[in-house]
């Protein structure tokens, strides 16, 4: 890179900085819920900025809604995923599995949750084969229907 664009690069950043730094420190606050976080990304994207400062050539005024879509990706690639998402999914499934008639529960615990086979879920519960294999496949069918 030569100097004189390095500079110029600098001196856009620096622009960037002083005309949407605040906002985009409070965004990246706002979304990540963290004041050092919200640092770390706003840096981040002002780094991203510097190594391509063409992604915001300023034509009308888009700068700034640039780089909060900029400061989201930062913040979607760092964030964890929800785990209240997920709790609300398995209570979803728990409420379904316990809907089932018994039988079908009853296969779905030997082979899902105590890790069974199909043959040692047969002999734990005194059914044949293909009543376990049917059991599990009606069983699936309607949790597949209970979750959409």
């Amino acid at each position: 890179m030569s100097r004189r664009r390095g500079a110029a690069d600098e001196a856009l950043v620096r622009r960037i900085f002083q005309e949407h730094g605040a906002a985009l420190f409070a965004y990246a606050i706002r979304l990540m819920g963290d004041r050092a976080q919200g640092e770390s990304v706003v840096q981040e994207v002002l780094i991203r900025v510097w190594r391509d400062p063409e992604a915001l050539a300023d034509d009308k005024g888009v700068v700034r809604a640039r780089l909060f879509t900029l400061t989201r990706s930062v913040v979607a690639a760092r964030r964890p995923v929800d785990d209240r998402g997920g709790a609300v999914d398995s209570m979803v499934v728990l409420s379904a599995v316990q809907a089932l008639p018994s039988e079908q529960r009853d296969v779905l615990r030997a082979l899902y949750f105590q890790g069974r086979d199909v043959a040692e879920t047969a002999a734990s519960l005194g059914v044949p084969v293909g009543a376990v294999k049917s059991r599990s496949y009606h069983a699936l069918l309607r949790l597949r229907e209970a979750v959409r």
